[in-house]
């Protein structure tokens, strides 16, 4: 490899040289301390090797009859920051993972917000559905044994706000989120392991698709706590996270595949009873 001091740019054999290296085994630190030995940037060498492999990894991903990767929703995370600001409120980042992109807020939501969620949501509760894939509609479903209700997107000025809060905090168009759902869980209510993402071979997406495109990210925030269960699981990757009335748990998948590894499930609440509020992200304007 060669370089130059000055305005250095990842040449076409540089990004080459990246995908052998990665296809030989070699970790990305490894590749990292090759190139800045030979005398490339930091800026440029990481640069160069997170665009490169990001794009070889989509190329081998669709190639292997996978869909294509999609932008997703996603909080500035980059400096690792204890807090993000969401406009209105300070919002504490708890816990993240980058693959999958999982996120555990604190404080996204007051207890007062949470109560007036819940206090609007009581007298519109019935069984909750879920999405008929094979027709575009809604069902009951035997793995969903909660009640629930939605808001249109701006209801109200509490649901507007939060709402304008998700966005700045996601960093995703207030416009493409679909309205807000409220949800009770009783003892013994749960949701079965689950993706949120519409399938593409199911009859029924194309139909769901229309009103705004995939679902590209869930955040999932909580209203009151059980005493005991009521968790949020992700199986793939081993991760529970605890119903903790105000906070929050935010995934995000860039393609409608079991790759995202982005399968979740709300645990059966043991004892008490769990409320959450879900927001469910779409790639465009959900109609």
């Amino acid at each position: 490899m060669s370089t130059t001091e000055n305005r250095q740019q990842a040449t076409p054999e540089l990004r080459e040289w990246i995908i052998s290296q990665a296809a030989a085994g070699h970790n990305a630190e490894s590749v990292l301390q090759a190139m800045l030995a030979s005398g490339w940037s930091e800026d440029v060498a990481v640069e160069a090797m997170e665009s490169t492999l990001r794009g070889h990894l989509e190329t081998q991903a669709v190639a292997s009859g996978l869909p294509p990767a999609v932008p997703v929703p996603e909080p500035g995370l980059d400096e690792s920051p204890l807090y993000l600001d969401a406009g209105d409120r300070r919002v504490c980042v708890l816990q993240m993972m980058a693959s999958p992109r999982v996120v555990v807020f604190g404080e996204l939501l007051s207890h007062e917000e949470c109560d007036q969620l819940i206090g609007l949501a009581k007298p519109r509760l019935a069984r909750s559905l879920t999405v008929a894939t094979k027709t575009g509609g809604e069902e009951v479903n035997a793995d969903r044994t909660s009640n629930g209700m939605f808001f249109q997107r701006g209801e109200n000025e509490l649901v507007s706000r939060i709402e304008q809060r998700i966005a700045r905090l996601l960093i995703w168009p207030e416009e493409n989120g679909e309205g807000l759902q409220i949800l009770q869980y009783g003892p013994g209510a749960e949701y079965k392991p689950h993706y949120d993402y519409f399938d593409p071979a199911e009859p029924g997406t194309p139909t769901i698709v229309k009103r705004g495109g995939q679902r590209v990210g869930t955040l999932i925030m909580y209203l009151g706590e059980p005493q005991k269960g009521g968790g949020t699981v992700f199986p793939d990757v081993h991760l529970e996270v605890a119903p903790r009335k105000g906070n929050a748990v935010f995934f995000s998948y860039e393609r409608p595949h079991p790759s995202t590894r982005t399968l979740h499930g709300g645990q059966p609440v043991i004892e008490g009873e769990k409320w959450i509020a879900t927001k469910w992200l779409r790639e465009r304007r959900f109609e």
